[in-house]
């Protein structure tokens, strides 16, 4: 059994626990990021963007790449397929965005990434996985900061990539690798598969990131342990609970805790979560962000319907906290709830939706892919 790190050493980046908050799609904006330091330390990572967005001026990605005013470790995931639009979109999150991190993703799953050879399916093309890499960690080193990379174990189960991609990172000069243990295939349904990670840990020298599967923090203590990994990375295992990083932080530094919170503890924390939007937001937009939230924050708690219902329509402030008022502080935890799954599940692809000929060589040097500029979802 492998002891327990109580922090994390990404190149000449300390964080004070091993935790890393996973980039999702709509949720890690810097409302949600602040929120969550609120609770622990970790390194929290801003939203997906793109390569190509940042170097091409796109406004989207512009007000993606906003930051909290107590932010002091500004990380951002970014996505691209081509070496030269990553080295110079490194560079600029470098030099005029104050980035201290830089994680490249190599692990979303969803079709319309997968079918121009992005995300999950990348790793196929291990030389050009390689080249951008370099070029990623060629454009942050003047500025010392630390590139890390995320995949997954491969297209599917007859198509793993996930020990080539380790050492080609190692290779490359990237400071750590998060490895989701499970396939492209699998997207986010089945179980992740933690001897892949414990593999990966064998494999390589350079620090790994367990994903998949984090729901509490017993089972991230329990991920170290089995597999060796410097430390976890928690994507949907949050939603709804942004008090798991509390849990995560006492764990790691020795304590045994699992907060449960009343239904008046976790309004309180809604409220926080809809006011911080709506600092950065805009009360109205701020507050239609929320909206996604309230079923993640309500699940297994007692709130009727119609409750429900209107929460999901809120557009003020004032009319959250009317709406609030309406529900039983008193009510306890939903224990049931702990250790379930959260938010996105489904079922496994039928099969990995693939440029034409992609699977033809391993090489991909001469690909020249040219990612979407909006390209936003995670993995």
């Amino acid at each position: 059994m492998t002891a327990v790190p109580d922090s994390l050493t990404l190149g000449s980046l300390r964080v004070d626990t091993p935790v890393v908050l996973a980039p999702m799609a709509g949720i890690t904006n810097a409302a949600y990021r602040r929120l969550c330091a609120e609770q622990g330390a970790g390194l929290y990572v801003c939203e997906m963007i793109t390569s190509r967005g940042l170097v091409e001026g796109d406004e989207t990605t512009k007000k993606m790449l906003v930051f909290d005013e107590l932010e002091s470790v500004r990380s951002v995931q970014l996505y691209g397929t081509d070496p030269v639009y990553i080295g110079k979109a490194v560079e600029i999150l470098c030099a005029d965005h104050g980035v201290a991190h830089v994680d490249l993703n190599f692990g979303c799953p969803v079709p319309k990434v997968t079918r121009k050879g992005g995300g999950g399916a990348l790793p196929w093309k291990r030389g050009l996985l390689g080249e951008i890499l370099e070029h990623a960690v060629a454009a942050a080193a003047p500025y010392d900061v630390p590139v890390t990379m995320k995949t997954r174990k491969g297209l599917d189960d007859d198509h793993l990539t996930y020990l080539d991609a380790g050492r080609i990172a190692q290779d490359s000069g990237v400071a750590a690798i998060a490895l989701h243990g499970r396939t492209v295939q699998q997207a986010y349904s089945g179980e992740a598969d933690w001897d892949a990670i414990a593999a990966l840990v064998d494999h390589v020298d350079i620090p790994v990131l367990g994903n998949g599967d984090i729901w509490e923090a017993a089972d991230a203590i329990r991920m170290v342990e089995r597999t060796g990994a410097a430390g976890v990375v928690v994507g949907r295992g949050c939603l709804g609970r942004p008090w798991l990083f509390r849990d995560l932080a006492a764990a790691f530094h020795g304590e045994d805790v699992a907060t449960l919170p009343t239904l008046g503890e976790v309004k309180a924390m809604m409220r926080r979560h809809a006011e911080l939007l709506s600092e950065h937001m805009g009360e109205e937009r701020g507050c239609k962000e929320f909206r996604k939230h309230i079923t993640w924050y309500l699940k297994g708690f007692p709130a009727g319907g119609e409750l429900r219902h209107q929460l999901a329509l809120v557009d003020s402030l004032v009319s959250l906290d009317e709406l609030l008022a309406g529900l039983d502080d008193t009510a306890p935890f939903p224990e049931r709830e702990l250790g379930t799954p959260r938010g996105r599940q489904g079922a496994p692809r039928k099969k990995v939706v693939l440029p034409d000929g992609w699977l033809d060589d391993t090489d991909g040097r001469d690909a020249h892919l040219r990612e979407d500029v909006d390209e936003t979802t995670g993995g």
